[in-house]
């Protein structure tokens, strides 16, 4: 399973980076005006640290020649740039030119199964489903996880699964069970997956009994 951190923070994807553990980045614009810092920038900075992994940059047009004018810019910027597009028709429209011109996509804001047998049908190299919102709405984000992934195995599909929106570690725990190719996680999460109190005591212990502590 891949894990892509969910910042537009360069200090957090240089830590991040630092660990070994992190196949890409994942910003969107809420997470760009976070950061405080130009949209390009920012984005080519995240290349530069993590140059062999997918650095999503989202599009801001809402009709396909609008996308498809800023995914060619997004796209000339860095070999390992992948564009992320709303789910929406026009949204798969500019999906479906990228796809044949080889630019990757990442099909985002998606919450059913129908809208991911959709993207992939359009060429999609990625879906983003939002398990947190659904979770916050009253549905069952890792129920949509798991008719995903049925769904592309039934078929072949060669795109790949993106859990977003994760609110704790058990969301990557459970994507993984379930076989989604990626997690998309924010800092903090990442930071709370190394922990378990029985690591911390053990640690504790050999210290004492090694006479450091």
């Amino acid at each position: 399973m891949k894990l892509f951190l969910d910042s537009a923070l360069i200090d957090e994807v240089r830590e991040a980076a630092g660990w070994g553990i992190v196949d890409g980045v994942t910003t969107n614009p809420s997470l760009i005006k976070k950061s405080g810092r130009d949209f390009k920038e920012v984005i080519n900075e995240i290349c530069e640290v993590l140059s062999n992994g997918a650095i999503s940059a989202e599009v801001l047009s809402e009709d396909a020649e609008g996308m498809l004018k800023e995914a060619r810019e997004f796209a000339s910027w860095k070999p390992n740039i992948v564009i992320k597009i709303p789910m929406t028709d026009e949204g798969l429209k500019a999906v479906k030119v990228l796809s044949e011109e080889g630019i990757h996509t990442n099909v985002t804001l998606m919450f059913s199964a129908n809208q991911a047998l959709l993207a992939a049908k359009a060429g999609a190299t990625y879906v983003s489903p939002f398990v947190g919102r659904l979770d916050d709405n009253g549905q069952d984000g890792m129920q949509l996880i798991s008719d995903i992934v049925q769904m592309y195995m039934n078929y072949g599909f060669d795109t790949e699964i993106i859990v977003a929106s994760v609110r704790h570690p058990m969301h990557v725990h459970e994507s993984a069970m379930l076989g989604a190719h990626v997690a998309t996680v924010p800092f903090g999460i990442l930071e709370k997956m190394f922990g378990h109190p029985l690591t911390d005591s053990g640690i504790e212990k050999f210290m004492k009994d090694a006479g450091v502590r």
